[in-house]
């Protein structure tokens, strides 16, 4: 036949493990476990040894309790403490080249004699309506809103002075600041302008004399201290 000398190929079945060779892969796995059972005993005896060692017994994640936020210790705080009005006052000033005046030292000014003999002006800064029912006594006036109405006034009276001081209604009134930067810039010396930061309202408050009417109408009225 033609295919007699042919040979036949025939595949080779799997080998099948056999007892003999199972013995390696036991004896393989049984040091594994050997090995893992030791460094469990020694991972136990070193946390009971270790003064930070765990309590096995302690459940450290409890339910249903909020625990607390400790407050910091030995933080410092960076914030700066809030400014009182009277400071963002005289930095706001100050940023405007502007000096200011307080209660006390106003008043002493308006005792001054240099303040009859004109080395010293006042100048209130409001308007009309509020300046005539009651202005510092020999007080100029002088609205910043319609400052070409008082220039002729005014001018004179601060060329002569050798320290003026502007007030309005004090707090967080800035007229009186206007009224200051408006004669610095027609002229007027920088270093002769006060800012009154009181203003009216602390004036009154603390019972001075106010003159109601225009200027040096001599109508003057006593305030309750």
């Amino acid at each position: 036949m033609a295919h007699a000398n042919r040979r036949i190929g025939v595949k080779q079945p799997l080998e099948i493990m056999t007892p003999d060779r199972r013995q390696p892969v036991r004896n393989v796995l049984l040091e594994a476990l050997l090995v893992a059972a030791a460094g469990i005993v020694l991972a136990l005896g070193a946390n009971l040894v270790s003064p930070r060692g765990l309590a096995l017994a302690r459940n450290y994640f409890p339910a249903d309790i909020n625990r607390p936020v400790p407050a910091a210790t030995g933080v410092v705080n960076t914030n700066p403490p809030a400014s009182s009005p009277a400071q963002l006052l005289a930095a706001r000033l100050k940023e405007q080249g502007l000096q200011s005046v307080d209660g006390r030292q106003a008043a002493q000014l308006f005792h001054d004699p240099r303040f009859k003999q004109g080395s010293i002006a006042f100048i209130d800064a409001r308007d009309e309506p509020h300046y005539r029912e009651g202005h510092i006594p020999g007080a100029c006036e002088f609205d910043p809103y319609h400052p070409e109405k008082y220039f002729a006034t005014v001018l004179p009276v601060c060329q002569a002075a050798e320290q003026i001081v502007l007030y309005c209604n004090g707090g967080d009134c800035d007229d009186s600041e206007s009224a200051a930067i408006l004669l610095r810039d027609v002229g007027i010396a920088n270093q002769k302008l006060f800012i009154y930061t009181g203003g009216i309202t602390e004036w009154t408050t603390n019972g001075l004399p106010v003159e109601i009417g225009g200027r040096n109408s001599g109508n003057l009225r006593r305030t309750n201290k």
